[in-house]
């Protein structure tokens, strides 16, 4: 096997890494083996100046500095592992850096967008369904691999509690709300689960994440909806407003299962009116003049 596969191997056996990551490492990676085979370079003897010119040549051909990012980190966990195993003296990564990438604040539904949202007519075909679906999407910020993924024993509605295990293996449990709770109470009361079988189920086993997105899609439109809606809007929507309502990031990071709390920071975009009013209201001096 070369280095590249023992990775792999590597992260999808011990890292237990999902599909998509796997194949994200396996694209980045390729084209650093390609741009070593044409430049007649063994990989494992490339030095920081064959690095920098590999992203320079990546650049050139029209890559955005967030895909040469992307490329990048999977070029320094391949080198950082390489060195743990011993087969390197040291990463010709370290030290590198990617162009800086425009930071691109997440689109959000506001709270009267998600709630025409989520409120599908129950009596409509797959209504019933539809309805849960939005709700606990909304409710829990699942990602759309949990939630594809959900069966019936994950979900404690007496307790209003979903448990999924996100990326890395990681186990978490989120709140269930209130409507999302009745929303499911409903669609399980219409066909009858078990708990082993899947929450909202497709053709042949789970609904799959295309079905989703098209639904979603079509979904927003009969609702009146016409920003691009897609399913990590909700998520989005769901973390943007816990924060804007409590402040507590480190909550919101637990909830969204983020290993990092930096990752968590983008939601803290909150607008100038919210700020406004909450510096007014906290800060003894800052009443402003006719109020």
């Amino acid at each position: 096997m070369t280095a590249i596969e023992d990775f792999i191997a590597h992260l999808r056996v011990e890292r237990q890494a999902s599909a998509h990551t796997l194949d994200a490492y396996r694209r980045d990676l390729a084209a650093l083996q390609g741009w070593a085979d044409a430049a007649g370079r063994d990989l494992l003897e490339l030095q920081t100046a064959d690095l920098r010119a590999f992203v320079a040549a990546e650049h050139r051909r029209g890559l955005s500095p967030k895909s040469l990012q992307r490329r990048l980190s999977a070029c320094r966990s391949l080198y950082t592992w390489l060195l743990k195993q011993g087969r390197i003296a040291a990463s010709p990564a370290a030290g590198i850096r990617a162009p800086k990438a425009p930071r691109k604040l997440p689109n959000v539904l506001d709270p009267d967008e998600a709630k025409a949202l989520v409120e599908v007519p129950t009596d409509a075909p797959l209504g019933l369904r539809d309805r849960a679906l939005l709700e606990l999407f909304y409710s829990s910020g699942l990602r759309l691999s949990e939630l594809c993924g959900l069966r019936w024993h994950q979900l404690d509605l007496d307790d209003a509690l979903v448990h999924v295990t996100g990326k890395g293996n990681k186990q978490r449990s989120v709140p269930i709300g209130s409507h999302a709770r009745r929303a499911l109470a409903e669609w399980r009361a219409s066909t009858g689960a078990g708990n082993d079988a899947p929450v909202f189920p497709g053709r042949n086993g789970p609904i799959s994440p295309r079905a989703v997105q098209l639904r979603l899609r079509k979904l927003a439109m009969q609702q009146g909806l016409f920003k691009r809606v897609h399913p990590h809007l909700l998520r989005h929507s769901f973390a943007s407003h816990i924060l804007e309502s409590s402040g507590d990031l480190r909550g919101v990071q637990e909830l969204l299962g983020h290993a990092d709390i930096a990752t968590t920071q983008i939601y803290t975009h909150l607008d100038y009116q919210h700020l406004a009013r909450v510096y007014d209201d906290a800060h003894p001096r800052a009443k402003r003049k006719g109020k």
